[in-house]
């Protein structure tokens, strides 16, 4: 009998790999109507496994800057997990969201579904295979050179994200077009390009060209600056701090980052609000086409 050499054959052993070491996978809202379309809002976020079973795979709830984000029952999901320089990708669902006052150690977990099919991503900068698509956030990163300066900047962005929300009559929003500009930023050094390829609970994962990771090593602080269309029209705004950067097989160098508010406590709420936001549009969206 010939060897079976498919490398997905072995996916439910490189799960308990990953949860023996206390591992994570990432997930994101599956938005199969937008797949191929060229829209860059998927946001993938750690969750660490807890326990896999015959009917469920069980992980803590994602987090975001310390807000649980609630993914309800029947929500459709694209995971992702790692070993090594493999990647495996698949779809599922949330089978059962078991809140935090249910349990003792106040920790929201939720239980996925099975998948009946996994696909190993053939290179390391891949999102896509045949079953499951993430177009995943470019970003905008600049050295920052004067921590100070950020302020102005992030109470623009906050101006801009409650007249989006609501047309809210705070002070910041009544500013005139005139002075809200886009291009409004800290004092920094020459921009960096990079992708957002996951969101922990109080920092990102950036992947950057290997022609610009030099850069990353010449300051600790940088602006950051990112959008999640067609969720949000304003763009995510923070300064974020480089905590640890590796080279991965493909010669991207990855950065973990934390965010740091630093200069300006008051911003981290605007930072979570539009990370909450985000994926709860994406999800009334899924569960809207469900009902259809």
């Amino acid at each position: 009998m010939p060897a079976n050499r498919s490398r997905t054959a072995g996916w439910r052993q490189c799960l308990e790999q990953i949860k023996h070491r206390g591992g994570s996978i990432e997930l994101a809202i599956a938005r199969p109507e937008m797949e191929g379309s060229g829209v860059s809002g998927d946001l993938l976020i750690r969750c660490r496994v807890l326990c896999l079973g015959d009917d469920a795979i069980r992980v803590e709830a994602p987090v975001a800057l310390g807000r649980t984000i609630e993914i309800p029952s029947g929500v459709e999901l694209v995971a992702m997990m790692a070993v090594g320089q493999n990647r495996w990708m698949f779809r599922t669902r949330c089978l059962e969201w078991h809140s935090s006052e249910e349990r003792v150690d106040a920790r929201a977990e939720l239980d996925l579904a099975i998948p009946d099919r996994v696909e190993r991503c053939q290179r390391r900068r891949d999102y896509r295979v045949e079953t499951a698509s993430l177009d995943l956030p470019s970003v905008q990163l600049w050295p920052l050179l004067d921590p100070t300066t950020v302020v102005l900047a992030e109470r623009v962005n906050e101006a801009e994200f409650l007249r989006e929300l609501d047309g809210s009559e705070s002070p910041l929003c009544r500013l005139s077009d005139e002075e809200i500009d886009d291009e409004i930023l800290p004092e920094v050094g020459p921009a960096l390009p990079a992708r957002l390829v996951n969101l922990g609970g109080g920092g990102v994962g950036l992947t950057v060209e290997h022609a610009h990771a030099a850069s990353l090593g010449r300051r600790p602080l940088f602006w950051m600056r990112f959008g999640l269309p067609p969720m949000l029209k304003t763009p995510v705004c923070a300064t974020a701090r480089l905590v640890h950067s590796h080279m991965q097989s493909d010669r991207q160098t990855y950065a973990g980052m934390t965010f740091d508010f630093s200069a300006n406590p008051a911003h981290k709420r605007v930072v979570v609000r539009q990370i909450l936001q985000a994926i709860a549009c994406q999800q009334k969206l899924q569960m809207s086409r469900q009902a259809g």
